[in-house]
């Protein structure tokens, strides 16, 4: 199935209540669990989260990993009011700064980070080597990196299948959504190759379940 890209923001009120109301524990528990298995339950040191949405993920990384500071970036306005009150109801704003900022960027608190986090911000970006190069940019050797994102399916009956099976119930605004981000996800050769142009073909490309991949390792 060819990738259809969709638009990078999601900066309608509508589609960031949807999103932030959504039921996300089942891929939110694998991102978390992801970190602790491949890096360790001991992390300690500043953390950048690309794409934060409305920092639910970057709210349970938080608690799990209590060492972690988070500079947690997203462009999208309305996501972000949301985030500072989840950070607020989470009493984490000592340790997690949310920015609004647009990919690539280079005007972050830190020049580099101990461990960079991403989910499903990828099929977001038109190109993706303003993503990737956000990683070369502010890592360093040793820098942890987990990126998760959606996975293409083969094709439009697969497709439907993945959100009659896992968004039933969700509003309409999110069904469109869900289905739009699979037909704008990647499949792993394209993420490989992508990773390959940028320098950063050490990184492992797996997946990790039936509409997930991850990339992780460490930066040499």
């Amino acid at each position: 199935m060819q990738r259809i890209p969709e638009p990078e923001l999601m900066d309608s009120p509508d589609q960031a209540q949807a999103y932030a109301d959504a039921d996300f524990e089942e891929a939110n528990t694998l991102f978390s669990d992801s970190i602790g298995a491949h890096f360790g339950t001991r992390l300690e040191g500043m953390a950048l989260d690309l794409g934060c949405g409305p920092a639910d993920i970057v709210c349970c990384l938080a608690h799990r990993y209590p060492g972690l500071h988070f500079y947690a970036v997203d462009g999208s306005a309305p996501m972000l009011v949301m985030g500072e009150t989840v950070v607020a109801q989470h009493g984490l704003a000592d340790r997690v700064t949310l920015l609004q900022r647009y990919l690539p960027c280079d005007d972050l608190p830190l020049t580099q980070y101990d461990l960079i986090t991403s989910n499903s911000l990828l099929h977001h970006m038109h190109d993706p080597n303003d993503f990737w190069n956000m990683i070369v940019k502010f890592g360093r050797t040793d820098t942890r990196v987990l990126v998760m994102d959606l996975l293409r399916p083969q094709n439009e009956a697969s497709a439907q299948a993945l959100v009659e099976q896992y968004a039933a119930d969700a509003p309409q605004v999110l069904r469109t959504d869900f289905y739009n981000s699979l037909f704008a996800a990647y499949r792993p050769d394209e993420i490989r190759a992508q990773l390959k142009q940028v320098g950063l073909d050490g990184l492992e490309v797996k997946v990790v379940s039936d509409r997930h991949w991850q990339v992780c390792g460490r930066l040499s």
